[in-house]
């Protein structure tokens, strides 16, 4: 991994480990799709000015159908069903649902070629990274809060295929125009959605300010770090970042919002982790090797 590629990575992974304590303290206050719909409104509001600047949005036009389903599963869906699983589960422990995302992210890389070797310890990492979730659901969920995790789940998939999309068909487009129209055809999607559910109760400014902060840093900052880690790195270990993301969820759910450290953290936390980077990691082999080299 180049030192560029690194910074990004470190960057992207703690920035987007900040998402599940502002979401939380949000949706405690206003329904997840004014959330989302206020959060794409900001990023699009920062990034449009710049990608017409840099004349990026006329050249990412051109390819609107698979801008719009980069928009829909990286945003559409995904924001708001992580809305919906915070508003049942703790932050810390949605967050270390979404670290899921390499593994499944692997599992879509193999189905679509784009990745063809899923086999000895990388299946053994898909094993181990499921028992970690299955202690994590075991242990810390039920209920209602079953809910929550069916919401978390769609938004593991809609982050793990989202990629995919931009490594096999927009890799050639202006990252920044992608971005700019993906959350302003989120923002035009959601604004009835925003007027019809806007809440009637006083909101605390913590929650206004939380909406602004998802905005600018883990939307529009983030946006523009995560495709230049992608042309970095490619697709599926750009999903890695999840090492980073839920340990920092973890302390700030646990600083910030007195969140606890339960059983479920402590046994299936290590265990996706570990999933993660074995079902993730490169093969050492010499015929691995060639096949992975760039082909003209």
């Amino acid at each position: 991994m180049s030192r560029r590629a690194l910074a990004l990575f470190i960057a992207l992974g703690l920035i987007w480990g900040t998402p599940y304590l502002f979401i939380r303290i949000a949706v405690e206050h206003v329904e997840p799709a004014v959330l989302v719909g206020l959060r794409v409104a900001i990023g699009a509001l920062i990034l449009v000015p710049i990608a017409a600047a840099r004349h990026q949005l006329l050249p990412a036009l051109r390819h609107w159908p698979w801008v719009a389903a980069f928009a829909l599963l990286e945003i559409s869906i995904a924001f708001l069903t992580l809305g919906y699983a915070e508003q049942r589960l703790s932050s810390s422990l949605t967050a270390l649902i979404i670290a899921m995302v390499p593994l499944v992210a692997a599992v879509f890389a193999r189905m679509l070629g784009l990745d063809p070797r899923l086999r000895g310890i990388r299946v053994l990492g898909l094993a181990v990274g499921l028992a970690g979730v299955a202690a994590l659901v075991g242990l810390d969920v039920e209920g209602a809060q079953f809910w929550g995790v069916g919401a978390a789940l769609i938004t593991v998939l809609g982050y793990a295929s989202a990629p995919m999309i931009v490594s096999t068909k927009l890799a050639d487009v202006p990252s920044l125009g992608v971005i700019a129209w993906a959350l302003t055809l989120n923002a035009v999607l959601y604004a009835p959605f925003v007027w019809w559910l806007w809440p009637t109760d006083t909101v605390p400014a913590s929650a206004w300010w939380s909406i602004v902060v998802l905005g600018v840093i883990p939307t529009a900052l983030a946006f523009v770090l995560l495709f230049a880690l992608i042309g970095e790195v490619g697709p599926a270990r750009t999903t890695v970042i999840t090492f980073i993301n839920p340990a920092v969820a973890v302390v700030l759910g646990v600083l910030v919002l007195s969140e606890p450290v339960t059983w479920g953290i402590v046994i299936g936390f290590p265990l996706v982790l570990a999933g993660s980077f074995l079902a993730t990691r490169p093969d050492r082999n010499t015929a691995a090797a060639i096949e992975d080299a760039p082909h003209p």
